[in-house]
């Protein structure tokens, strides 16, 4: 009913004047008040007598123009949340979120939040941190210019803490095997690791079914050797916790980056790590709900071995895999005559090492610009690579010391040199 309604029917005597109190929710007092108004001066004398008067929380005009002036000549590209914050940190203006945002909307210069999507039923958070990890890259104009990056992030999902956060050039392996060993190194082993399916984390043998858990991608792999379950996402509102997290992260990161005046991506990750990382946990961790810590410290001296792209090649009667179109020579070992015929393991390790393993033996080694890392066995000649095809960056540099050919060979530009009855190609 109206409040019209009640009073009339308390008038008529049909309801008492506390039964009416009661309907509309006010205390007798507050109705006697009402009623003795009522008589005097009418319905009129029901009305708010505040109203026509100025408020006593009403902000200033001077303090008013002072937010607008900041937001349109720099704080232009943040968010509302992010941009009170900064009234607060920065400029000493305490004044409520909700006057802030409607401030803004009123004049025009953020348009109001379109209407939410449909309910959802939000997963509880695990109770322990190091139980789930999230991780998802977010490719965005972090610069505000024509380049786009991807920033790879870690969180915990009990928390919401960043244990890692990084821009680099393309989610893939090798940057997804970079973050997830900084973690280990720093935090230890975690129980499960959520992601969503991309063909680095799993392989799905048809789109929108089921991912194929027999067949492990290189970071399957990994984690498998570590013990850590890895859990797929099936939408994106399944990781809607991640999804959040890189909102917040696309609204202030870039904003940050132009403030402190910061053009590159090398200058940027450190940024990240030596300052905003902690500053965004200081803002956006929340505790867990339980004491404690799953995370396990780790034992393990093979993380090089274990976060490294690993290949399976068997090597030819002459000692040599095929790899990379390349052919790498494999040197004489003391420990075994020949490895021909034998199945070695191609390790490329984060750092552009290039390593192969027969076993637990190591039977060569590579750096990334191509050079002999391996200490020469006894008798050896160096490490040889033959590229048939084309010459490759990470290619080893042929050997100067002459070979000996059983079969004649077209002239070269350098005259042979006649020793011993035998031709040598200088």
């Amino acid at each position: 009913m109206k409040l019209q309604d009640v009073l009339l029917r308390a008038m008529a005597k049909k309801i008492t004047w506390w039964q009416a109190a009661e309907i509309i929710g006010v205390t007798d007092r507050t109705m006697r008040r009402w009623r003795e108004r009522l008589e005097e001066h009418g319905y009129n004398g029901l009305a708010d007598r505040r109203k026509g008067k100025p408020s006593f929380r009403r902000v200033s005009l001077e303090t008013c123009e002072q937010v607008l002036r900041l937001y349109q000549e720099k704080y232009f590209d943040l968010s509302i949340r992010h941009f009170h914050e900064k009234l607060r940190e920065e400029h000493g203006l305490e004044l409520s979120y909700t006057w802030v945002q409607q401030a803004l909307q009123g004049a025009g210069l953020v348009k109001k939040r379109s209407r939410r999507g449909p309910h959802r039923r939000r997963r509880e958070r695990r109770p322990l941190p190091g139980m789930l990890l999230h991780i998802d890259g977010s490719k965005h104009r972090w610069f505000q210019d024509e380049r786009w990056y991807d920033l790879l992030v870690v969180l915990d999902d009990a928390t919401s803490e960043i244990y890692y956060a990084q821009l680099v050039e393309e989610e893939s392996t090798r940057t997804v095997m970079t973050a997830l060993r900084e973690v280990v190194e720093q935090k230890g082993l975690f129980c499960a690791l959520y992601s969503d399916r991309g063909s680095h984390f799993f392989l799905t043998p048809k789109a929108g079914e089921p991912v194929d858990k027999q067949r492990l991608t290189q970071v399957g792999r990994a984690m498998k050797e570590l013990g850590i379950q890895m859990i797929p996402a099936y939408s994106p509102q399944a990781r809607g916790r991640s999804e959040r997290n890189f909102g917040t992260w696309q609204g202030r990161l870039p904003q940050e980056l132009r403030l402190a005046d910061i053009g590159t991506r090398e200058a940027a990750n450190t940024f990240l790590r030596e300052r905003y990382i902690a500053e965004f946990n200081r803002k956006f961790t929340v505790p867990a709900k339980e004491r404690g810590t799953a995370f396990r410290k780790t034992g393990r001296v093979d993380l090089d071995w274990i976060f490294s792209t690993q290949s399976e090649r068997v090597v030819a009667r002459d000692n040599t895999i095929a790899f990379r179109d390349q052919t790498w020579q494999l040197e004489k070992t003391r420990w075994r005559y020949s490895l021909a015929g034998c199945a070695v393991t191609v390790h490329e390790h984060l750092d552009g090492r290039t390593s192969v393993r027969y076993g637990p033996h190591v039977v060569a080694s590579w750096q990334a610009s191509g050079g002999i890392e391996q200490p020469k066995p006894r008798g050896g000649k160096g490490g040889v690579v033959e590229n048939q095809t084309a010459v490759s960056p990470t290619s080893l540099e042929i050997s100067p010391t002459p070979r000996d050919f059983h079969f004649p060979t077209a002239p070269t530009a350098t005259a042979p040199v006649q020793k011993k009855g035998r031709t040598k190609a200088a």
